[in-house]
């Protein structure tokens, strides 16, 4: 089988999947030829993802935190693929505030996104997975690093790193693997759509002036370690893999 052709016949779901980390290995699942099923919020980006994915794809609007949407899409991944051989449960939202300003609101919203979406996405999906399937979770280095106007974000992404060893614990009877992907400071077009153009220009710059290799990463090196850990890393489970130039090794 050449390599253009690794992943043929796979079925993969992946949530937050029209932007972003979670197109770009939409991108690369379909390239070499799995049939994917993305989710995401909206409804605009998500029919531009499904035109540039083509007919491989299929994009299921749904919010990643609500139990019912959930359902749904559990549902619609049994009506359209049966069964799936990989999860990659990559919805998230940021969210920056100081300590002192952080609101319930704020708390509770990266909370139910980032923690709760996930831990149901598996517990709903998991009867789906074949055997020898693996489920990636995307973490980040603010879990380890403690940095300022993220405490929020990062306690609800840390609550998803303890997931990631106590779900590969849970489904070792089914022989599924749960691994999560930790990504650093990546280009995905986020600092775009949340400030001004310059301010985000200056932010990558010194972003990357940060990093050990200083650069940022690029989606599609996050979405080559996620197809590692969903298919290749065949002996590692409850492991996070830092995709962050070494930014939180070094």
């Amino acid at each position: 089988m050449s390599d253009m052709v690794r992943y043929e016949d796979r079925r993969v779901v992946i949530t937050g999947g029209s932007s972003g980390m979670g197109l770009a290995t939409a991108s690369l699942f379909v390239d070499e030829g799995a049939r994917v099923l993305i989710t995401g919020r909206d409804q605009t980006a998500l029919d531009a993802a499904r035109e540039k994915l083509g007919e491989n794809a299929i994009a299921v609007r749904g919010d990643a935190s609500s139990l019912p949407d959930i359902d749904a899409l559990a549902d619609r991944v049994k009506a359209e693929f049966g069964t799936a051989d990989a999860l990659f449960a990559n919805a998230g939202v940021n969210g920056f505030a100081p300590f002192e300003a952080t609101s319930e609101e704020l708390l509770d919203e990266l909370l139910a996104i980032n923690a709760k979406g996930p831990y149901f996405t598996v517990q709903k999906l998991a009867p789906l997975l074949t055997e020898g399937s693996g489920v990636v979770l995307t973490t980040s280095v603010a879990n380890v690093l403690g940095m300022p106007m993220l405490s929020a974000y990062a306690a609800s992404k840390a609550a998803l790193r303890s997931m990631t060893r106590s779900l590969a614990r849970e489904l070792l009877p089914q022989k599924i693997r749960v691994n999560a992907v930790s990504p650093g400071p990546i280009d995905s077009g986020i600092l775009e759509k949340t400030m001004p153009r310059e301010s985000a220009a200056r932010t990558k710059a010194q972003m990357a002036a940060d990093n050990p290799m200083l650069r940022v990463g690029a989606p599609a090196e996050v979405a080559e370690a996620v197809a590692f850990l969903a298919f290749d890393a065949t002996y590692t489970t409850g492991a996070e893999l830092a995709v962050d130039g070494g930014g939180s090794q070094l």
